[in-house]
């Protein structure tokens, strides 16, 4: 019998939270829903330093990218390089440098995105091109003239981690470390074959990272 009071107390305790609810909610405008994604664009600078055949190489880039409920980041990276291999060729007489860019297709899944510093793994796939240039000993001006026999084209995959620090809404910081793969370069009397290696790198992102949240009302004004 107790049993019986307390589902009875219990049934009308809930029906009449939910015609309070309904009362109220007729006061609100619902706007949105938890299930929708959330939208975010922003733009990236990037500064690193890694190695190339065992020689200091420095890079630069800049990035374009949406990002999908804080969850996956798709885009546009470009990146520059440069690295004086201290490699003398004995036909010119002259020590040869690489220097160049590549870019493609960005793809970042992202993990703990609701917490302040989240951990991700991008993925560049993109091609570009590199020049072997060389310096004078005698009088250390740079070899202007290109040519075909010393620039060549090539593609590259470039897979990384990194940790995200959530500044606020519009601004974010970045470190993380990657690994360039490259297909073969052919230069003749090259000082390497690949531009593969490691390389550390740190940036920033300014955008929105969150263009609203997941749920929000509006209250409707009283008529007068």
């Amino acid at each position: 019998m107790n049993n019986q009071k307390s589902i009875y107390t219990l049934l009308f305790l809930c029906l009449a939270f939910t015609g309070f609810a309904q009362d109220e909610d007729e006061n609100y405008i619902t706007f949105n829903d938890r299930n929708n994604v959330v939208h975010g664009v922003y733009l990236g600078l990037t500064l690193g330093y890694g190695e190339i055949d065992n020689q200091d190489a420095i890079m630069g880039g800049l990035k374009v990218a949406y990002v999908a409920n804080q969850q996956f980041e798709i885009g546009f990276v470009g990146n520059v390089i440069y690295s004086n291999q201290n490699y003398l060729n004995t036909l010119t007489g002259q020590e040869d440098y690489l220097i160049g860019g590549y870019g493609g297709l960005h793809l970042e899944p992202i993990f703990f995105s609701k917490s302040r510093v989240n951990l991700s793994f991008p993925v560049l796939i993109g091609a570009g091109a590199i020049a072997q240039i060389g310096n004078d000993f005698n009088d250390d001006d740079i070899e202007g003239e290109l040519s075909e026999d010393n620039v060549d084209a090539l593609f590259v995959l470039e897979p990384g981690v990194s940790a995200l620090f959530n500044i606020s809404r519009y601004l974010q910081f970045e470190a993380g470390i990657k690994y360039r793969f490259s297909s073969k370069l052919e230069f003749p009397n090259r000082a390497v074959n690949r531009i593969n290696g490691f390389s550390g790198s740190i940036g920033i992102k300014v955008g929105i990272f969150n263009m609203g949240k997941n749920r929000y009302k509006k209250k409707i004004q009283d008529e007068e």
